[in-house]
C-alpha cells in the first residue's frame, strides 16, 4: 500500500478492484470510477480515510459480482491538497483514463478547480468537500455529499441561542473552507438575531493565534466563540484558547469532526462543541434511529479492515460511492447523462451522513437536522441531548 501511494503521488494510476479479487467476468470493459483526493499533505486527514473507504467498497462490490455484471476499477490520483494538481489530474481522468464518473475533491479549493473541467466534459461528479459554493447555485454535473457550511453554521448558532448565547466571537481561517464558513456564519447570524461582536481571521500556516483570541476575549459582551476552519489550524486555536484560560463556551465547525482532531488538540478539546454526523457516536445512537444500521455497519467494516478509527470524511466517501452505485444500477448503464439523471432523482437514501433527497434544485439533498451536536468529554465525542 505504501508503494502504491508513493506512485500515486507522482501521478501514476492505481487500478483497484482487480479481477483476481473477484469472480467478475472480463467480457466487457470495466466500469471506471475516477478519484482525486488529498491523501498526502496538510489535508491528508481528509483524503486518507476517503481513499481507504473507496478501496474497501470497490473490493467488496467486485467480490459480490461487480456492477451491472462488470468489474469496477478505481482510478485514483493524489492531489496533496493542491488545486492546480487537482485540475491536472481531473483532466487526465477524463481524457486519458476515460472514467465513467468521478468521486473526489477532499478540499473546497481542489473541488472548485476541477469543476469547470468536469462541467465541460459532462461527466457526473460527486464532491466530498463541504463549502456551499460547490453545489449552490446548482451545477448540472456536480453533486456534493457533506452538509453545507451554511447548515453547519446554522446548527451551531441554534445551539448557542438555545443556551442563551447571542453575542459571539468568530475566528476563521483565510483558506477556501474557512472563508466560506465565515461568510455564511455572518449571514446566518443576522437572520437568527445573533450579534457577531468580534471577527478575527488567521492564515492556514500560522502557528499561533493568541493575538486574535486575546482581542476576542477582550471584546465587551462576547459570550461564546466559534472557530470555522479545517486542518491543523483549529487544533492550534483550541490549544491557544486553553492556554489563555478563556472560559467562554467554545465551538468548532464540522471541518474537524474526526478523532484525528482530538489527537492534535489533546486535553484542550474537552468541553468544546461542534456539529457532526451520527458516525462519531455510532455506538451510542439507539437501534430505532434510521441511521443505526448503516453507521454501525460502515464503522465495523472500516475499523476491521484498517485497524483505525472512522471519520466523517470517510463517511462522505461511503455515501458518495453508494449513491454512484445506486445511480448506475438505476440507469442500467454508465451513460453519463442517464447516470446524472438517476443521481438527481435519488430520494430517501439513508447514509452515514444523513438521509439524502436529491432533486434538480438540490444536488446535496441533506436537511439541516442531519447534523448532531457533539461535545468532547474526557477526550471522547459525546452526543448532546
Amino acid at each position: 500500500m505504501k508503494t502504491m501511494l508513493k506512485n500515486l503521488a507522482v501521478g501514476a494510476v492505481a487500478a483497484l478492484g482487480l479481477a483476481s479479487l473477484s469472480p467478475v467476468a472480463k467480457a466487457e470493459d470495466p466500469i471506471r470510477i475516477g478519484s482525486f483526493l488529498s491523501v498526502t499533505g496538510p489535508a491528508a486527514f481528509l483524503g486518507d480515510p476517503e481513499l481507504k473507504t473507496l478501496e474497501l467498497y470497490v473490493h467488496q462490490l467486485n467480490e459480490n459480482g461487480g456492477l451491472l455484471g462488470r468489474e469496477v476499477q478505481l482510478v485514483h490520483y493524489d492531489d496533496s491538497g493542491d488545486a492546480s494538481k487537482a485540475r491536472t489530474f481531473v483532466t487526465r481522468l477524463l481524457r486519458q483514463d476515460k472514467v465513467d464518473l468521478i468521486i473526489g475533491g477532499s478540499t473546497t479549493g481542489a473541488t472548485m478547480a476541477a469543476v469547470p473541467v468536469i462541467e465541460q466534459a459532462r461527466v457526473p461528479f460527486i464532491s466530498l468537500a463541504g463549502a456551499e459554493t460547490i453545489s449552490t447555485p446548482v451545477k448540472k454535473w456536480v453533486f456534493k455529499m457533506p452538509q453545507s457550511d451554511r447548515q453547519a453554521a446554522r446548527r451551531v448558532l441554534t445551539d448557542m441561542r438555545e443556551r442563551g448565547l447571542t453575542r459571539i466571537g468568530l475566528i476563521s481561517g483565510t483558506g477556501g473552507f474557512g472563508a466560506s464558513g465565515r461568510n455564511v456564519t455572518l449571514e446566518e447570524a443576522k437572520t437568527m438575531g445573533i450579534e457577531v461582536v468580534a471577527d478575527e481571521t488567521y492564515n492556514p500556516k500560522d502557528t499561533d493565534v493568541t493575538a486574535q483570541l486575546t482581542r476576542i476575549r477582550n471584546t465587551d459582551g462576547v459570550q461564546a466563540v466559534l472557530n470555522f476552519d479545517f486542518g491543523q489550524g483549529p487544533a492550534i486555536v483550541t490549544k491557544n484558547y486553553k492556554q489563555l484560560g478563556i472560559e467562554l463556551p467554545f465551538y468548532q465547525s464540522h471541518g474537524v469532526a474526526s478523532d484525528s482532531f482530538l489527537k492534535l488538540a489533546g486535553d484542550a478539546a474537552n468541553g468544546l462543541r461542534l456539529p457532526a454526523t451520527a458516525l462519531l457516536v455510532a455506538d451510542t445512537i439507539p437501534d430505532s434511529d434510521p441511521q443505526h444500521g448503516v453507521v454501525t455497519g460502515y464503522k465495523k467494516a472500516y475499523e476491521d479492515r484498517y485497524n483505525s478509527s472512522v471519520s466523517t470524511f470517510g463517511g462522505y466517501a461511503y455515501d458518495g460511492f453508494q449513491l454512484a452505485v445506486q445511480a448506475i444500477k438505476q440507469a442500467g448503464s454508465t451513460d453519463p447523462a442517464k447516470v446524472r439523471d438517476a443521481l438527481e432523482s435519488i430520494q430517501g437514501y439513508v447514509g452515514v451522513t444523513g438521509t439524502y433527497n436529491l432533486s434538480a434544485k438540490d444536488h446535496m439533498g441533506l436537511s439541516y437536522d442531519s447534523f448532531r451536536i457533539l461535545e468532547v468529554k474526557d477526550g471522547h465525542w459525546t452526543l448532546v441531548e
